[in-house]
């Protein structure tokens, strides 16, 4: 009676089908980043650059606490400007960069890993509109000159990017290394403009505004560029 009563191997191997399936591994992504961005409506991250960062943590530690904070927030949809402006504000232009681009390698290490882990199985098959398959081979065959483009322009939201490219079938190590290299200019120049805050007709102000402005300007030629070259490339696919 008890033997019968058990559960077959085949409903338990039934079971771990279904929860280890592309599509519920999906909604655990979908799930995570809700939580994520229920916490940070709650905790409110942009108050570091009101109400500072708490004085009982200075030092190398509250640097590298920081860093770890501005990965997570940023794998939760945190927009990067306001932590490296709060990055600057906090321990000035040297350190505020460090931790800056610390936790915007772990940030996107992060996002990248969730997306390849949990979605990139189910969301690849989606991939069937002319630009997005344009898009994904951009990010497939040429995946560090892209992303350094991306980072260097920044016109896609980062967190966004992040995920994108975790569904495509670029390699790990190019990633890290072209948003390592490629958000050092960007994140400099917000880290700057924190740390001078106080003083915003001071030249290093001015001239790290002027840089985010420049950037931002030339993110949009790129990305105009980009939309002829990959509507092209999808004709051309189609054809």
């Amino acid at each position: 009676m008890l033997d019968s009563a058990a559960p077959s191997p085949g409903f338990a191997t039934r079971c771990s089908r279904v929860l280890l399936s592309p599509w519920s591994r999906l909604g655990l992504l979908a799930a995570l980043l809700a939580a994520a961005a229920v916490t940070v409506l709650v905790c409110r991250p942009e108050r570091l650059l009101a109400d500072g960062w708490p004085p009982q943590l200075s030092g190398g530690a509250a640097v590298v606490l920081f860093a770890v904070a501005y990965g997570l927030c940023t794998a939760a949809f945190v927009p990067r400007p306001i932590l490296n402006l709060a990055a600057g504000a906090l321990f000035g232009a040297q350190f505020g960069t460090a931790a800056a681009l610390a936790g915007t390698v772990l940030g996107s290490g992060i996002a990248f890993g969730l997306g390849r882990l949990l979605g990139q199985d189910a969301l690849r098959p989606l991939l069937r509109g002319r630009w997005l398959r344009a898009a994904d081979r951009q990010l497939s065959r040429h995946g560090f000159r892209s992303m350094m483009a991306i980072r260097l322009f920044p016109g896609v939201p980062f967190a966004a990017a992040n995920y994108c490219a975790a569904v495509s079938r670029m390699g790990w190590l190019p990633f890290l290394l072209a948003t390592g290299l490629g958000s050092v200019p960007n994140t400099a120049a917000y880290v700057i403009a924190g740390s001078h805050a106080s003083t915003p007709t001071s030249p290093a102000f001015i001239a790290a505004m002027a840089f985010i402005a420049l950037t931002g300007l030339a993110a949009v030629v790129v990305a105009w560029r980009k939309r002829g070259r990959m509507r092209e490339s999808g004709e051309h696919t189609s054809s």
